[in-house]
């Protein structure tokens, strides 16, 4: 476990710019399987400090002095304080100054090639073929940007991007490593302090920073600052909050050190957190001498862990599910599946129904999961558009969705979407697990696999389940199930930007 020759020139620059880092205790080296990582070099207590990162040493938008030096009414002209657009163009101008930014010595041991899915050949994203990955790249939406609001951004300010430089800092092929760069390591870091009237969060995901370098940007007036207390830092991971039509990257920083730390399903042991100057690694549990150190992100499901970091997650599986796989699997139905299942056995008005269940639940997808249940959003818009016409009218009255509860009626329907979920994929899970055997296989089409077979694995199960239960005779489909009253609707089928 060599360190690489990269590793010692960003260590010095990590201590010259006032970071510090427990040599004792860890070190960086490259992990096969994994790339650099960071290792125990010795036995570590739960609660040691690993290492500490001033506030401003993290690079976002408030610590680069871009958007300072472009103008905030020139920025927001080009639309760069939404998306993250004006955050990758930092990373490109910052890495463009060289020797003379103050991020040199970190940006020099990024990576340059990624396993992510928007580097993939057409051939290879093939083979994700019914998984919801390849609508989730956003590889369009990000050369749009580029084209729409980097470019003449760029060619308004020759003075800060120099023609000489644009075919190596600032090409679209650039942007695209830049936005992976973002997307598999940055950290949320929101500013530092509190507001008058402002309540204590005892601890929140995620914070940036207020820095005290000369070259921080009042953001004030680009986006709203939220002010947190002392708690934890997690990895920036995909939420719901990722599909709002203007997305705030403010509080998006990469962190060096930080995120040299790779993470595997239920393995954290180790934490940032933060502090009024600084940002401290801390472990959270014992670890001893020669094991990786990781940190979390959030245990993501291999659909996500393949579309942000290039990686999926093998352990063993927990029951209902056997075998090896990443136990955070899901996998996504389609409400448009399920309309076009049950429509010849609709009653009324199908699109009615459909736009006022859109109104209400907000659903274009269901989410079923590892423990082999039918997700209750998707078992109510079933029942809605079996109802008698009666019943919908007094349901639509109401205001009330249908409650998520397993029928004899709603049962064969359920069957049938869970069958044709399974046909939206070229192979079956039995050639696919055949496949995985193939020592030969490239890593991109091995990480492909093992995500249709996790999907795959969840369908199965769920429908075997439900073919149970409509064997037994005279049982009740829904007696496990505790009835909580009209459903609740989490966020469907959302679509990250980057």
């Amino acid at each position: 476990m060599a360190q690489s020759d990269s590793t010692p020139a960003f260590l010095t620059w990590f201590t010259e710019h006032d970071g510090i880092m427990d040599t004792s205790s860890m070190l960086l080296a490259i992990v096969p399987g994994h790339g650099r990582a960071a290792i125990a070099s010795r036995d570590i207590p739960e609660g040691y400090t690993l290492f500490e990162i001033p506030r401003g040493l993290t690079l976002s938008l408030r610590t680069s002095s871009l958007p300072e030096k472009f103008g905030i009414s020139a920025w927001r002209k080009h639309g760069l304080h939404q998306g993250w657009a004006g955050l990758i163009l930092c990373m490109m101008w910052e890495e463009s100054l060289q020797e003379l930014s103050n991020w040199s010595g970190y940006l020099s041991i990024l990576p340059s090639s990624f396993d992510t899915p928007m580097f993939w050949s057409e051939e290879e994203l093939a083979e994700l073929k019914g998984t919801a990955v390849v609508d989730k790249i956003g590889r369009g939406d990000a050369e749009r940007d580029y084209h729409e609001k980097v470019t003449p951004a760029i060619r308004s300010r020759l003075d800060l991007f120099p023609p000489n430089v644009h075919d190596k800092f600032f090409s679209v092929e650039q942007y695209h490593v830049m936005g992976s760069r973002i997307l598999s390591r940055s950290f949320r870091v929101e500013p530092w302090g509190k507001e008058e009237g402002e309540e204590d969060d005892e601890e929140e995901d995620g914070a940036e920073a207020n820095t005290s370098t000369d070259n921080a940007m009042d953001v004030d007036e680009l986006v709203e600052r939220r002010h947190p207390e002392k708690g934890q830092l997690e990895p920036e991971e995909a939420s719901d909050e990722e599909d709002d039509e203007i997305e705030d990257t403010a509080d998006i920083a990469m962190v060096p050190m930080a995120d040299m730390l790779n993470a595997r399903f239920e393995s954290e042991n180790a934490k940032l957190f933060y502090e009024e100057e600084v940002l401290k690694m801390i472990t959270t549990k014992e670890i001893q001498a020669g094991e990786q150190i990781w940190n979390t992100y959030g245990d993501l499901p291999n659909s996500d862990l393949l579309r942000r970091y290039g990686h999926v997650d093998v352990v063993t599986l927990r029951p209902p599910l056997a075998g090896e796989g990443n136990p955070a699997d899901v996998v996504e139905i389609r409400a448009d599946l399920v309309v076009e299942t049950v429509s010849s056995r609709a009653q009324g008005n199908v699109q009615n129904r459909v736009d006022w269940w859109l109104e209400r639940a907000d659903d274009d997808a269901f989410v079923a999961e590892s423990d082999c249940e039918v997700p209750k959003e998707l078992i109510s818009l079933v029942h809605l558009l079996l109802l008698p016409e009666v019943d919908w009218l007094k349901l639509h009255a109401q205001e009330k969705l249908p409650k998520g509860k397993l029928t004899p009626e709603v049962l064969p329907v359920v069957i049938e979407v869970l069958q044709r979920r399974l046909t939206a994929y070229p192979t079956s899970l039995e050639e696919d697990v055949t496949l995985l055997e193939d020592p030969t296989l490239s890593t991109n089409k091995r990480n492909a696999i093992v995500v249709r077979v996790g999907e795959k694995r969840i369908l199965q199960c769920t429908l075997e389940r439900i073919q149970a239960l409509q064997q037994s005779a005279g049982g009740n489909p829904d007696k496990k199930r505790k009835d909580t009253g009209p459903t609740r609707h989490p966020g469907g089928n959302k679509k990250s930007r980057r």
